[in-house]
């Protein structure tokens, strides 16, 4: 009988750790397959996310969104992850030289990150009116993997520099691996067991988390992640309205600066000084008009 039991053993596959299917967002139109009739209809569940992605994706002209992937994230980490987006956010504090006042300007509106279901995703995003799929398709760059929508509750551009601050912070980048550790997992990956006929150990497999910003959907236009960038480092709209303002008062100011030079005894002298100019130019031309025949 203990003979039986160490062939079988023998003869067992090693356990390896599962792994799952990635998939990356499609915007194409779906294919056409036998018995299938078009459009598509989603039910159930996936009428459900559906509808929800299509709501988060038609906010986008108050509520800018952007397209994260991330790989290797726990559900500890990724609630990790939402509290430092949380903090970032609560520590923008609103402009005191706007001119609404700050009670209006403050919001309890946070910004929510949503993973989501890349099939579901990608039709609903193929569904959004007023959007170049085009652009989408640059921004998405047939990707694999797991991917998130981080809303945001308004386009303020000091609000979106700290949330992408506190994102490089949350997840620092990946360190590209060297060739030595290449070769130590692939030799581990296909080492023997030690003693033949005993099941492997498991392993724990240690998670490195990676977050990369994809692009982002403001007012039905697709930034890429250097335009996210640059729009981050925007002034705010109090900002703009203020520079918009200074550029229109400009030829205001600088004949009322000319006229203020021109004030009291500069007054006269400048006077003095036209009527000279106007007496020079008057003899000039009877000068030329006298000594023709």
């Amino acid at each position: 009988m203990q003979t039986v039991r160490s062939h079988r053993l023998a003869f067992r596959r090693p356990q390896v750790l599962s792994t799952t299917r990635s998939y990356a967002i499609s915007v194409q139109p779906p294919k056409l397959l036998p018995g299938k009739k078009m459009p598509r209809v989603f039910k159930d569940k996936k009428a459900f996310q559906y509808n929800w992605y299509s709501r988060i994706l038609q906010s986008n002209t108050t509520s800018p969104i952007l397209l994260l992937h991330h790989v290797d994230f726990t559900a500890q980490r990724l609630k990790k992850l939402r509290a430092d987006i949380a903090s970032a956010a609560q520590k923008v504090q609103p402009s005191l030289a706007s001119p609404l006042p700050v009670t209006s300007l403050t919001t309890t509106v946070q910004p929510t990150l949503t993973v989501v279901r890349t099939s579901i995703f990608g039709a609903a995003l193929r569904d959004l009116p007023h959007v170049n799929l085009a652009e989408v398709e640059k921004m998405i760059n047939n990707q694999p993997g797991a991917f998130a929508v981080l809303s945001l509750p308004s386009l303020d551009p000091p609000l979106l520099n700290a949330i992408l601050r506190a994102m490089d912070r949350s997840v620092p980048l990946k360190p590209p691996k060297t060739e030595e550790e290449i070769n130590q997992e692939l030799e581990q990956k296909n080492a023997d067991p030690a003693q033949p006929g005993k099941r492997m150990k498991r392993q724990r497999q240690i998670r490195t988390p990676g977050l990369k910003v994809m692009g982002a959907v403001i007012e039905n236009r697709v930034f890429l992640p250097q335009d996210v960038q640059d729009v981050s480092k925007l002034p705010t709209l109090y900002a703009l309205r203020a520079q918009i303002v200074g550029l229109l008062s400009a030829p205001a100011s600088q004949l009322a600066a000319m006229l203020g030079e021109a004030s009291g005894g500069k007054l006269a002298r400048t006077l003095e000084g036209l009527k000279k100019g106007l007496e020079e130019s008057s003899d000039g031309s009877a000068s030329s008009t006298g000594g023709s025949p």
